[in-house]
């Protein structure tokens, strides 16, 4: 993407890092140890999907799904499922993990599609949560950040695919 501008810091490295290891421990003692499976939604959500997992002291599956509902820095609105889940989640404790939850539709849409797959339980954890553009009744159950109404990027966000690989969550002044 050209012409971006200059990337302002939202959230620094150190501050994820420091976050994630918290988030993982409430996780895993609310779990009480059991095994749990992970829905990374795909693209955005796999860094944050990989730190998370890695500080889970019992057993966690993964599985990814994919849905869209971006073009460049809009919501279409409309949810497409592009990639479906590969293994069976039935009677199984799951954990999507997000990205970011702004309007709230792609994940009211993935709550009721897993639903339909009778997992045990099935509770949601975003990195992000923009509660100003909320347009569907959701709550996640466990919340990274709640973050201002702006275009973020990095550790995972992007804008038309680019700036995934930053290191730190940054947003932009003019998007």
């Amino acid at each position: 993407m050209e012409n971006i501008g200059q990337i302002k810091t939202l959230i620094s490295e150190a501050d994820l890092k420091k976050r994630v290891e918290e988030l993982a421990k409430q996780i895993y003692e609310d779990y009480n140890k059991r095994s749990i499976t992970f829905i990374c939604i795909l693209k955005g959500s796999v860094f944050f999907t990989v730190d998370l997992a890695k500080h889970i002291p019992s057993n966690v599956k993964l599985e990814f799904i994919r849905v869209s509902s971006y073009h460049g820095t809009e919501s279409t609105g409309k949810i497409e499922l592009k990639i479906d889940l590969k293994d069976d989640i039935e009677g199984e404790d799951v954990l999507i993990i997000e990205d970011i939850v702004d309007t709230g539709r792609t994940l009211s849409y993935l709550k009721e599609y897993l639903k339909t797959k009778n997992p045990k339980s099935l509770k949601i954890c975003t990195l992000l949560d923009k509660k100003e553009r909320r347009v569907c009744e959701i709550e996640p159950e466990y919340v990274g950040f709640n973050i201002p109404d702006k275009f973020v990027l990095g550790y995972g966000l992007d804008v038309d695919e680019e700036y995934r690989n930053l290191p730190y969550i940054g947003y932009i002044d003019n998007v």
